[in-house]
């Protein structure tokens, strides 16, 4: 007789429970698109703290708030803003700046070469380009070394290993098969570098659709799988909707207060109506209203 396979579906509060304090966990995406906020929502409401988190080589206003909620205690990632909106993060240029956070600097080459070893199962990648800049001054971790074949200097990139890395992706089947649409530039480094990994999607498609078409499959074997329409918001998901630019400048109005003049009070205010009050991800969207969601269908 057949074995049925096991879903791997789960709500979004399921998901946020299994991170802990202390963790390194990596969170999927590219700025102002393709986040899964959902879970990062969770993730603050339950309080987590310490955390290490790995961001996308290019990360964003979703790390920012993060930051902001006080869950972070290390980052790691290339870049932190939000492009047009602002052009450094500003709870993460604040935290920087009062010293509640650590930065693990690196160029974008840097961190992949992090994510490979740590898939490989090896202690650093070597890594040619930034011989002779400062980046093993400002990053103790980043070592000099002599090639033992050319005998040339080489930069020695330390792995980081994710306990758990957090994708946002178009679509999967129950058994953890997850097709993209237009983005997950880095999620696959996250995917090989991870531990365990959870997705979320917008939709569960059946396993026969996934078959049609197997090479649109980005993701396969995944530990979790997290259903969550609109979870994206208030950035885009492409094919779906666009990212919601209204509410992304109330966002970084709220940040710009605390960081340029030390008021946290329409930040929190931000954080208690949309993070802290809505318990789940369909009351969230219920605080964001449908007029405001059917208004940002990419079709």
């Amino acid at each position: 007789m057949a074995l049925e396979r096991k879903s791997l579906v789960i709500d979004e509060r399921e998901a946020a429970s299994w991170i802990r304090d202390g963790m390194t966990i990596a969170i999927g995406g590219f700025i102002n698109s393709s986040h899964p906020m959902a879970i990062v929502r969770q993730i603050i409401r339950r309080g987590v703290r310490g955390l290490t988190v790995i961001g996308p080589a290019s990360g964003g206003l979703d790390l920012d708030l993060l930051i902001g909620a006080g869950c972070v205690r290390k980052l790691v990632t290339a870049y932190m803003g939000g492009e047009h909106y602002c052009p450094v993060a500003p709870m993460f240029r604040a935290a920087v700046e009062h010293g509640e956070l650590e930065v693990w600097e690196c160029d974008e080459g840097m961190y992949y070469c992090a994510l490979r070893a740590a898939a490989q199962r090896l202690p650093f990648t070597p890594w040619k380009a930034g011989i002779g800049t400062s980046f093993p001054e400002v990053n103790p971790d980043i070592k000099v070394f002599t090639d033992p074949i050319t005998g040339e200097p080489l930069l020695a990139i330390p792995a980081i290993k994710p306990d758990i890395a957090i994708i946002y992706a178009a679509h999967a089947d129950p058994y953890g098969n997850v097709q993209h649409i237009g983005t997950g530039f880095g999620d696959r480094a996250l995917w090989r570098a991870a531990d365990r990994t959870i997705v979320q999607v917008e939709r569960i498609i059946p396993n026969e659709e996934v078959r049609r078409n197997p090479l649109a499959t980005s993701l396969y074997g995944v530990d979790a799988v997290v259903r969550a329409p609109y979870g994206s918001h208030p950035f885009a998901a492409p094919g779906y909707y666009i990212e919601d630019a209204e509410h992304l400048r109330e966002y970084v109005a709220a940040a710009m207060t605390y960081a340029k003049h030390g008021d946290r009070g329409p930040f929190d205010a931000y954080l208690r109506r949309y993070v802290l009050e809505p318990e789940t991800h369909a009351d969230y969207l219920e605080v964001i209203g449908i007029k405001r969601l059917i208004s940002l269908h990419e079709y």
